[in-house]
């Protein structure tokens, strides 16, 4: 199945921050409405280049330009606009529309890719990919707790990356430069046979609530939903716990759907206000990190 073209409309909703990380680039600091980063068109030691999580939009105090993602995307890539809705389309592996939050799979459009080739999995060794875990807050012994260094090819190239697995047998693929998933795309379940659930939104989610409180998620049967996409597959498993801890980011789009669930499910528990002044778990430890 090919991946659908985008256009400068549907683009230019894709984040700016996304758009960023997939290039290389994270951020320096911080706050619920901005992130600030080290301007990509040039050395600086002090983070000049503002991204408002609010508008959506940059700005590079250094150089006094900005815009939106499309003009970031061309100015980086040095590319033109048509390279770079290809450049975002490839950076979408969900259809950007699944904001309209029908819940409905048939309305999302799950688009995994399905040209990538699983070659090797192992514990995760690899230099590179240790070293992004570190700039993320995750130790190594969490990361292999819970996921695999994942080496594929796609278009006859070999890449590796750090993988959590779903229970379809498919991957989430992250390092520095890349975020991917596998075919088949689908939630990932961890059961202990346990009367709690844990809802997390990503793997860098499950990671960090590791790190934070490893012996609530060894009491707790776990659920990754890889997209926010997969709340019709959460609904399916919520009614058979008697607790259920919804960890979601705090934006629009997780907000939308932890007010879905909690209207839905009385025994749903909103536990996002232990991150209150962040935008998920992975931003609330980094920031601990940094002090």
């Amino acid at each position: 199945m090919k991946r659908k073209k985008i256009n400068c409309e549907t683009a230019r909703n894709f984040s700016v921050e996304k758009a960023l990380e997939k290039l290389g680039h994270f951020p320096k600091r911080t706050t619920e409405q901005e992130a600030w980063f080290l301007s990509p068109f040039r050395s600086e030691t002090q983070a000049s280049l503002k991204v408002s999580r609010t508008k959506n939009r940059w700005y590079d105090h250094g150089q006094g330009i900005g815009g939106n993602v499309i003009d970031l995307v061309c100015r980086i890539l040095k590319c033109s606009i048509k390279e770079a809705l290809e450049f975002l389309s490839d950076a979408i592996p969900i259809n950007i529309m699944e904001q309209r939050y029908q819940w409905d799979t048939t309305a999302i459009n799950i688009i995994p890719c399905t040209n990538i080739k699983i070659i090797k999995v192992q514990d995760i060794m690899h230099p590179a990919l240790i070293q992004y875990l570190n700039s993320r807050g995750i130790s190594l012994m969490v990361a292999n707790t819970y996921c695999k260094e994942v080496w594929y090819r796609y278009k006859d190239k070999t890449f590796f990356a750090i993988g959590l697995r779903n229970h379809k047998n498919g991957w989430e693929l992250r390092n520095k430069l890349f975020k991917n998933s596998s075919s088949p795309k689908s939630s990932t379940y961890i059961q202990n046979n346990n009367k709690q659930l844990i809802i997390l939104e990503g793997m860098f989610d499950l990671l960090s609530l590791a790190m934070l409180d490893e012996d609530l998620l060894d009491t707790s049967d776990i659920l990754v939903l890889n997209s926010i996409a997969f709340i019709n597959e959460a609904e399916k498993k919520i009614e058979t716990y008697d607790f259920v801890h919804l960890y979601l980011d705090r934006d629009a789009a997780g907000q939308k759907a932890t007010k879905y669930l909690m209207d839905r499910y009385k025994h749903t528990i909103d536990k996002s206000s232990c991150y209150i002044n962040h935008k998920d778990l992975n931003e609330l430890i980094n920031h601990e990190k940094e002090r």
